[in-house]
């Protein structure tokens, strides 16, 4: 290992991988090297993490928000088996297959409106990447000069990639060291309140003739903080964006397949977005893939049978075959199984037995929205002390800065998820007895 700070030592019982492999790994976000190292897990199962060590997690966030259906579920695993046996993969550029085509069929389907038009990607930065693309030359391509520039909201977060970069929060998001290099897009303020609503119109009124897109979070801004706003001001948006010529791109990476309640948030406000980003919970948490979907006047301008007017975006693995079948079990899942009844019971349940944590010192705020919790913490707290709190209630946590939250899997039973209300309100209690 070159000169530098050092990993801090792995304990004995650290399995003979993660010794071999820690110094040459980068995990995500890593900061402080004397930092507890990740956690070893030797297996998942439903709502469960089962480590190296012996022990036993309930896992309250879903791997970033991606297991819906829980871990190791049989019928996504059986059909990624049986299309693995058939074809891993193939490249999408002049070639075609069954899985990528039934899915886009469905996604067409159950997407508000004529969003009918999928293309897809790898990942969800990429998805806002492609949107945003499609955005700006939607306009070129019919001859429309001026609409070059980008807004979204403040407090939101679209991704790690540089565009999706841009049309983050530019003063608290999570790259703010970034905000000299590239593009940036024109921050605008959610309109949650009468003095907040009429700043948007006179910035949209002001801003709409260079805008291409707007892109929004829609009730829920996640990795921001969690933030909720009602589908009203989702309303609202839609149709300023109608208003000034804009284009409303509505990025459902997190709120997408049922987090909100709903399959998609944007169905609460009975809004249509121009162009919507679809990823995570799209395969049910097993592997990386992710949709753009555009409505009929968007991709028209694209099919004119110009060569100059087709988007020139295409990933190695559009479209893989494996992930693409992994989607389309998830989606039966969703038709087989109660899921958007078993997210209004989890919700149900984070009001009875999160709410109580607005009464402990210290917390400014409980959200919650679907199969989301949030509870907001007045200062900053120490993330790791939380962590290993949590750890020793026999829970799995990551807190977004002063925010503690739950994104559990809609599978998880009662008893589970009360596991996991009981683990913040006692260990925020007891922080607040230590401060106090």
């Amino acid at each position: 290992m070159g000169a530098g700070a050092q990993p801090p030592r792995l304990p004995n019982s650290a399995p003979a991988w993660q010794r071999d492999g820690h110094d040459h790994v980068w995990h995500p976000y890593a900061v402080d090297p004397q930092a507890p190292p990740p956690l070893p897990v030797k297996r998942t199962d439903g709502v469960r993490l089962y480590l190296e060590d012996g022990r036993e997690l309930v896992d309250g966030i879903a791997s970033w928000w991606t297991a819906c259906h829980g871990y190791n579920h049989p019928h996504i695993a059986k059909a990624m088996h049986k299309q693995a046996e058939e074809m891993p993969h193939v490249m999408f550029g002049g070639l075609a297959h069954e899985s990528a085509y039934e899915l886009a069929t469905r996604l067409a389907s159950l997407t508000p409106g004529d969003l009918d038009h999928v293309f897809f990607a790898d990942g969800g930065s990429v998805a806002v990447e492609i949107a945003l693309k499609m955005a700006l030359q939607y306009f070129t391509n019919q001859g429309v000069s001026g609409r070059t520039k980008l807004g979204s909201f403040t407090g939101a977060y679209h991704g790690d990639t540089f565009a999706a970069m841009a049309v983050g929060d530019p003063d608290d998001g999570m790259h703010q060291g970034f905000d000299t290099v590239g593009p940036r897009s024109v921050p605008l303020p959610l309109p949650t309140d009468k003095e907040a609503s009429q700043l948007f119109h006179d910035l949209m009124d002001k801003h709409g003739p260079t805008l291409a897109a707007l892109v929004a979070e829609p009730l829920v801004q996640g990795a921001g903080g969690m933030l909720v706003h009602e589908a009203s001001v989702l309303q609202e948006i839609r149709q300023a964006c109608d208003r000034t010529g804009v284009l409303l791109i509505a990025d459902e990476i997190f709120t997408g397949f049922g987090r909100t309640g709903r399959l998609f948030a944007c169905e609460e406000a009975g809004i249509v977005p121009d162009i919507i980003c679809l990823g995570k919970a799209m395969t049910g948490g097993v592997v990386s893939l992710s949709a753009t979907i555009a409505r009929t006047h968007i991709r028209d301008v694209f099919a004119d049978g110009n060569p100059d007017h087709a988007l020139m975006h295409g990933p190695t693995f559009m479209a893989n075959p494996l992930a693409c079948a992994a989607a389309n079990a998830s989606l039966d899942l969703f038709e087989s199984e109660p899921r958007l009844a078993q997210v209004a019971a989890i919700e149900a349940q984070l009001k009875a037995e999160l709410m109580p944590c607005r009464e402990i010192a210290g917390v400014a705020e409980v959200r919650i929205k679907g199969a989301m919790g949030a509870v907001e913490l007045e200062e900053p707290v120490d993330s790791e002390w939380l962590k290993q709190a949590f750890l020793e209630e026999g829970v799995f946590l990551r807190p977004l800065g002063n925010i503690v939250y739950l994104t559990p899997p809609f599978i998880i039973e009662a008893d589970d998820l009360r596991i996991l209300t009981s683990a913040i309100c006692d260990v925020l209690a007891h922080r607040a007895e230590q401060l106090g």
